[in-house]
């Protein structure tokens, strides 16, 4: 097993918050739900690529058995382990996505919540789609989510930069969002979260926006088939207007 790291320092900047900008536990369900239903069979295994704190390897750990979890961030795979402390049944593995190895072979390979547009370039992002494809068996499915790129320029509103807040259940609490549009397709933003207690977090993301015909382009060098796009995991088509894309692949 290679596990050469490279760590970008995600997990420092959000350790101890992550959670808190995904609050709505339907978006979790949601995809929990979904990937179960895009498994082909849980007995052949689950790997997911970038797990972060598990916020869904657990609850699907609980509805298929074991998930392998892979993420570069030291911080993050801690708060993972004490996750664990409370149940489930994840594996919190240190290693990075373009380069991880391992002898086990997996039915579902999934990288969800935009962790493939962490990586900066086509090179690097294929590299991990190739990864992927490599850990699965034959029959396998890779299911990637990520941003979708026409309503985040829509967003901009022909502006390089602008500033939207996202109010949450709380009274006095959400998150501001400061967006920038980079050269190469980069998009960086740095985010506020208000908490109910008065105090504040900030933390920043550099991401990589790429189309679905991007993705669909990685799969088929790595030898997958592409077999479907989604808008949302309850299996909605695939809309320009929807602000994630899901894209699945089968291996031959």
């Amino acid at each position: 097993m290679h596990n050469g790291v490279e760590d970008i320092g995600y997990g420092r900047q959000f350790k101890g918050w992550y959670d808190r900008l995904i609050p709505d536990d339907g978006i979790t369900d949601e995809a929990v739900e979904g990937l179960v239903a895009l498994h082909p069979a849980p007995e052949t295994g689950t790997l997911e690529f970038g797990v972060g704190t598990g916020r869904i390897a657990l609850p699907l750990s609980a509805r298929i058995g074991r998930v392998t979890g892979v993420d570069s961030s030291p911080e993050m795979l801690d708060a993972l382990r004490d996750k664990l402390k409370d149940g489930g049944d994840v594996e919190p593995v240190h290693g990075d996505i373009r380069t991880y190895t391992s002898e086990s072979r997996y039915g579902l390979v999934y990288c969800v919540c935009a962790t493939l547009s962490i990586l900066h370039t086509p090179e690097d992002q294929q590299q991990a789609v190739r990864r992927a494809a490599d850990l699965l068996t034959p029959g396998g499915r890779l299911v990637i989510e990520t941003h979708n790129k026409p309503p985040i320029l829509e967003l901009h509103e022909g502006r390089t930069r602008t500033t939207y807040f996202v109010p949450y259940p709380e009274p006095g609490t959400g998150v501001q969002t400061h967006s920038t549009l980079l050269d190469g397709g980069l998009w960086h933003c740095s985010h506020i979260l208000y908490q109910p207690d008065g105090t504040t977090r900030v933390g920043s993301e550099l991401t990589r926006l790429t189309t679905p015909d991007d993705i669909d382009g990685y799969a088929r060098a790595a030898g997958l088939q592409p077999e479907a796009r989604m808008a949302r995991w309850d299996g909605s088509p695939y809309s320009e207007r929807a602000p994630m894309f899901i894209c699945c692949y089968v291996k031959p």
